[in-house]
């Protein structure tokens, strides 16, 4: 039996300046309620100190919270800005949440996305990848148990290890981010962890999906791990509605400040440029406004392009408003989600089978309810049987 493709979401989150931020931050909450009631596999939270739209500053807040409202999903940093942080004092937070959430937590690791919150650090932005390498290489060793000893220009480990064995073994889930460079790649094959490929539909990192996953397996053997597609997250947004047309009058709620946010202000180079923000998004297959199977077919393309992975993450932009959002994640978990299983779906066989053998089944049904109506007559008479019944046993039709 092959193995499902599993499914989650990333939560930056992207809220509107309009909005009252308290609300904002229970709504992100509430999601992960909605997605377990929806059998999602997954949540991430972003952590971001600026520029106003993503609010969340504390992965590891919401991820306690959200656990505290949910039973089964798992949740996520996507990601802990490592620069950011001493590498213990991160893997000790991570350390207790695993054990809080009984192993439902998982620790995603990046450079920070925001230049604005490094700048407030006195962090150079040129040095941020090469800090996120040297905190990912330690923390995997301590989130794994191991005693370390480590110092750099940033941080120093002396004989340092994580206070409590970690109650997932050998190790909580752990990822690194990947765009389009190479960096998250490298991290990921160097320490035998997953990777998490954000814009994963935008074309620059679309066209280097295969070749992402190609570098961080041989650098996963130059250093003597292994890597498995099924550790690898596919991050593309969609919205879902009945129709093409109904979907895109749902995200007008706030897909152009959407747009504007990332274009303008956190300078992500993600939403394409150039006229109609829907036309663009759509034109350029970056994402899904439209139908089921419009997401169907994002699917199968980001599985042909990559080769293969593990989960599909769906981006948590609040395009529209609220109510429209979580039906959008409802229409993809009831239409979606099955349709993408590759095994054989047995309702419809089973449904296809009854439907050909219906004339026969019928027939043999029904001559097992004349059987019984005769016998029924020949032993006490007609007296209280239907006319229309005594009219159709085989006898009367002769």
């Amino acid at each position: 039996m092959s193995t499902k493709l599993r499914y989650g979401a990333f939560c930056g989150p992207h809220h509107a300046l309009n909005e009252n931020p308290t609300l904002c931050l229970q709504r992100d909450l509430e999601l992960a309620q909605h997605l377990e009631y929806l059998g999602f596999d997954e949540l991430w939270y972003g952590e971001h100190h600026s520029a106003g739209w993503e609010l969340i500053a504390s992965p590891e807040v919401m991820i306690a919270a959200a656990a505290e409202r949910t039973t089964r999903i798992k949740l996520g940093s996507a990601v802990s800005s490592v620069p950011y942080h001493h590498p213990l004092m991160l893997a000790e937070r991570f350390s207790q949440l695993d054990h809080m959430t009984r192993g439902r937590v998982m620790l995603g690791m990046g450079p920070g996305s925001l230049a604005s919150d490094a700048k407030m650090m006195g962090i150079e932005v040129s040095k941020q990848r090469d800090m996120m390498d040297e905190a990912i290489d330690v923390i995997v060793r301590l989130m794994r148990g191991e005693t370390v000893t480590a110092k750099t220009d940033w941080f120093t480990l002396d004989n340092a290890r994580i206070q409590m064995t970690p109650y997932s073994r050998p190790s909580i889930d752990m990822i690194a981010a990947s765009t389009i460079s190479p960096t998250g790649a490298r991290a990921s094959g160097r320490n035998g962890i997953g990777m998490l490929s954000f814009g994963a539909t935008s074309s620059g990192a679309f066209d280097a999906l295969a070749a992402n996953w190609g570098i961080c397996e041989d650098i996963a053997r130059d250093h003597g791990k292994t890597v498995d597609r099924a550790n690898w997250r596919l991050v593309a947004p969609m919205h879902i509605a009945e129709t093409r047309e109904q979907a895109r009058a749902e995200v007008k709620h706030g897909i152009e400040g959407w747009a504007d946010y990332l274009r303008n202000v956190a300078a992500l180079p993600i939403v394409p440029g150039g006229g109609d923000v829907i036309d663009a998004l759509l034109d350029s297959s970056m994402a899904v406004i439209g139908t089921p199977d419009d997401a169907v077919a994002q699917i199968e393309r980001l599985t042909a392009q990559s080769g293969g992975f593990g989960t599909l993450i769906l981006f948590a932009h609040n395009w529209a408003d609220w109510p429209q959002t979580k039906r959008s994640y409802e229409m993809f978990a009831r239409y979606v989600m099955p349709k993408v299983d590759t095994l054989p779906d047995n309702r419809a066989i089973s449904e296809d089978e009854c439907r050909t053998a219906r004339p026969e089944l019928a027939g043999q049904i029904g001559a097992a309810i004349q059987a019984r109506i005769q016998r029924h007559v020949d032993e006490k008479g007609a007296k209280n049987i239907a006319p229309q019944l005594i009219d159709a046993l085989p006898e009367k039709q002769s």
